[in-house]
């Protein structure tokens, strides 16, 4: 430090209602911090997933030793962090059974709880706290949000495999075995919700245009920081603001974009629109074209939310078994019904290409993160970040070796650059290892688990 003062972890700008929190600076210390003295960033936990399964010759390495420099088509996009990567086959899922009819509805809903519904109260949510929300009653108290709930789509699938309840197949965290917990799927609503941006009368307000955006009320504040900063910190918060100018510049571009699809199908030139006319209809995020564009402003403002310690824990629902297309992949085919291919070459062939682009996503946010600069690393060693599948095989529906992508050493836990080809484990170890490692302690497993995985630590 340069100066000796060590400044509130949970400093921010402020200014005529709204806030900004403020990245990891050499002259501050975590919320949790011991008064005067310097902390380890914390650990977070992050969970990205894609229903379905994959296609398992494209997706594991044919072994141990060609995994860094020969990758498989289906991770080529992480093969710049590899080494900040660990893959490990022989996860198994939860059984189904009884529910053999619904692979579907558990996919996603066993997948962070490791438990299956109680099949005495199957139209009711039954069935346990899921591994998110384990960790944010951990650490939720140093952060303003607990945990940050994502999704792609609107979570209000209408379906009842085996005579579940609906909810369970398009939710993955669990407050409780009977509280599901809601993802959002407007970035404009994440982003209000990160940073606070509130009306005179107290309620959540809309960020105007760039022009009069939030930033622009709190600069003042940034001035006179910078003038008790160092020049590192001083960089450091000049790139974050021009960071988060830009997650505000892409999501006002969508926003721009929807509003003039809207009105055009409403019979309305916005080129020529006057006050008098009607305003347009609802903006909903897009379900075809551009869904990478979407997805990765979802994925930086996680990545903001992390990075300011907004919170610790997030999920991001990247898609769920229902109906999701792929326009911008060059075919409009629904991901569920090319999953069950039976070896047809073009479907598979599809299946692949979805696969790798949900993985090209996270790959975009965990490079990002790897980027990024936080202590005496980076914002990735300081993660554990979870990609996976609740189904191996979608045509078979197996769930012998569930594909997980692990990234991130989470603060020195993790023994990451590896691929471990025979691991005896099911998803639930996975999880309650993944827990340990972020250092929430546990008085019993998660779901099913009844070890911890101790070949993909270095020490827990």
């Amino acid at each position: 430090m340069s100066n000796g003062i060590l400044m509130d972890r949970r400093t921010c700008l402020k200014g005529l209602g709204a806030s900004l929190a403020l990245p990891l600076l050499d002259t501050m210390g975590w919320a949790e911090a011991v008064s005067g003295k310097a902390s380890k960033p914390p650990v977070r936990l992050g969970f990205m997933y894609m229903p379905h399964g994959v296609i398992m010759d494209q997706f594991w390495p044919k072994d141990a030793e060609s995994f860094l420099k020969s990758p498989p088509p289906a991770l080529d996009s992480l093969r710049p962090i590899l080494e900040q990567c660990l893959l490990m086959k022989g996860i198994s899922g939860v059984p189904i059974s009884p529910y053999n009819g619904a692979p579907h509805a558990l996919e996603l809903s066993t997948w962070l709880t490791a438990t299956l519904p109680d099949p005495a109260k199957r139209s009711e949510v039954n069935i346990s706290i899921s591994a998110d929300q384990i960790a944010a009653n951990h650490v939720g108290a140093f952060t303003t949000l607990p945990s940050l709930e994502l999704a792609t789509m609107p979570q209000t699938w209408k379906e009842n495999q085996e005579g579940l309840n609906e909810a369970y197949y398009s939710h993955c965290s669990f407050r409780s075995p009977t509280q599901v917990v809601p993802a959002e799927i407007n970035p404009r609503n994440v982003f209000n919700r990160l940073f606070n941006t509130k009306k005179k009368d107290g309620k959540t307000a809309g960020l105007s245009s760039l022009d009069r955006s939030m930033l622009d009320i709190v600069l003042g504040g940034a001035k006179d920081l910078r003038k008790k900063l160092s020049p590192t910190d001083k960089r450091k918060l000049d790139e974050y603001l021009d960071s988060v100018r830009s997650v505000e510049r892409r999501i006002a571009a969508i926003e721009y974009r929807q509003k003039e699809a809207a009105l055009e199908k409403a019979g309305v030139s916005s080129s020529k629109r006057n006050d008098s006319d009607s305003p347009p209809i609802e903006i909903k995020i897009p379900e075809g074209d551009k869904r990478s564009e979407y997805m990765q402003v979802m994925c930086d403002l996680n990545i903001l939310a992390f990075q300011t310690d907004t919170t610790r824990v997030s999920t991001y629902i990247g898609s769920t078994p229902n109906g999701v297309s792929y326009p911008e992949l060059g075919f409009s085919n629904q991901h569920h019904s090319q999953t069950h291919h039976n070896g047809n070459k073009e479907k598979v062939d599809k299946v692949a290409k979805i696969t790798a682009f949900n993985i090209e996503q996270f790959a975009y946010m965990v490079k990002k993160m790897h980027n990024l600069k936080e202590g005496d690393g980076t914002l990735l060693d300081n993660c554990i970040m979870m990609w996976g599948s609740g189904l191996e095989d979608g045509n078979k529906h197996t769930r012998k070796n569930l594909p997980f992508i692990i990234a991130g050493k989470g603060g020195g836990s993790l023994n990451t650059g590896r691929f471990l080809p025979d691991v005896k484990g099911n998803q639930g170890d996975l999880l309650t290892t993944l827990l340990a490692c972020m250092g929430v302690p546990l008085d019993r497993p998660v779901g099913i688990a009844t070890k911890q995985i101790k070949e993909i630590t270095k020490s827990v």
